[in-house]
């Protein structure tokens, strides 16, 4: 029997032939993650166990993003403690404050995660980095902590939904859109301990950014790991950027899926999810009715260039409506600079938004961004539960970068087309 690009990733891994969908492993991890508010946990963890050092310090990435810049004491002291730490046992991947990024958009610019790897992150997102063709998963700390002095974790190897997109994707529709609809549609526990396979016509023709915001958001529907098989994009992004050698894997012809899924994307519109579940999905257009208080343009989501371009389109020579506030928020330090060299921070800044630094910060509800009683955001973030960014009578919306750039505009959720785009 043939075998998904998830199962291959980790039988290879685990040393094995092949394995089976629910069997429990130990494989051999090639990047552990954490960041400042994961991280501190398993360093402490870390140093229960009494080894003399970490596995490897070339294997190990410490991203101090979400409450950075340090927001108070608190922050600063965990981040404190990643720098130690990474000084102590001399870690090649730490990412300082002028040096740091979003730890998902980072990992992959910096060539960090390549095709092929298997990596865990003490963060639940860690699973983007499916999107260059890696079975990436999040996990706790004390996992964290046991992998970065052996090398290893467990896995219980999950099984497959296969996820077919084709068809013409509408004007201002993307990655963020087709994973919405499809959490809307599967709902948040549809995929729950499995890998979601995205393939189809659609994929094959959608820039890396779009395949990062699909795998980024597979942990919403309750999966394990979202994935892309690797190809000529993908070729493309990481050739200039891996520092060591990567594999491309694909599924088998005859690989076993749970489900196979099949979406006409020429029918999926602009999608907004509605308070408080990325699947209470509706058409962006269906909800011009519903005034903000806040547009967030960022995350680990959509914090890369691409989203930043779609955002200007819309911002361009027009102003963000004076009763609405707009961060946005670059997803790293290079993204910051090239958005700068082709004049989008200028486009921001004259549409009267304001530009962070790279930080996770209003995402989680932890700094830059926080909602008081009653407000309204769109954002181009992950989440939008109850209080997540902010008080819990607060809502949050979730959209692309164009529908929240529109939204802005017009102090109400609307689309690009409303303003004649």
């Amino acid at each position: 029997m043939g075998m998904t690009i998830a199962e291959k990733i980790l039988a290879e891994h685990a040393g094995r032939g092949e394995v089976s969908p629910g069997e429990i492993i130990n494989a051999k991890v090639d990047i552990v993650l954490a960041n400042d508010i994961t991280a501190p946990i398993a360093i402490k963890e870390f140093e229960k166990l009494g080894v003399r050092d970490v596995f490897d310090r070339e294997k190990i990435a410490l991203v101090p993003d979400h409450f950075t810049p340090q927001k108070d004491i608190k922050a600063a002291e965990q981040c404190k403690m990643l720098r130690e730490f990474a000084q102590k046992y001399k870690i090649k991947h730490y990412f300082e404050i002028g040096r740091v990024g979003i730890e998902h958009a980072l990992l992959p610019e910096e060539g960090i995660v390549l095709p092929g790897d298997l990596v865990i992150g003490a963060d639940s997102h860690t699973c983007t980095y499916g999107a260059l063709g890696a079975f990436a998963t999040g996990v706790g700390s004390t996992d964290a902590a046991i992998a970065m002095a052996t090398g290893e974790c467990w896995f219980k190897v999950p099984e497959t939904i296969k996820f077919i997109y084709y068809g013409k994707t509408q004007k201002w529709v993307g990655g963020k859109d087709l994973i919405l609809y499809t959490i809307g549609d599967i709902g948040v526990d549809g995929a729950s301990y499995m890998a979601m396979e995205f393939c189809g016509e659609v994929i094959e023709n959608m820039p890396m950014s779009g395949r990062f915001s699909m795998c980024n958001m597979a942990i919403e529907a309750g999966a394990k790991a979202g994935i892309i098989a690797p190809d000529k994009i993908t070729e493309e992004y990481v050739k200039h950027r891996a520092k060591r050698p990567y594999k491309f894997v694909s599924s088998d012809i005859d690989a076993k899926y749970h489900e196979i899924k099949e979406y006409n994307c020429s029918e999926i519109p602009p999608i907004v999810a509605c308070p408080h579940l990325p699947s209470n999905i509706k058409p962006a257009a269906e909800l011009s009715h519903i005034k903000i208080d806040q547009v967030v343009i960022g995350s680990c989501t959509n914090g890369r260039l691409e989203d930043l371009r779609e955002a200007a389109m819309v911002l361009k020579g027009r102003k963000v409506h004076p009763e609405v506030r707009m961060i946005i928020i670059p997803a790293t330090q290079k993204i910051y600079m090239d958005a700068l060299n082709e004049g989008l921070i200028q486009i921001f800044i004259e549409a009267e938004a304001v530009v962070s630094p790279p930080t996770c910060g209003p995402c989680l509800g932890g700094h830059m961004g926080i909602l008081a009683k009653g407000e309204r955001a769109i954002a181009t973030t992950n989440r939008n539960f109850v209080g997540r960014m902010g008080h819990p009578e607060s809502e949050v919306y979730l959209s692309n970068p164009a529908v929240a750039a529109a939204s802005g505009i017009l102090g109400r959720i609307g689309t690009p087309e409303e303003l004649g785009l």
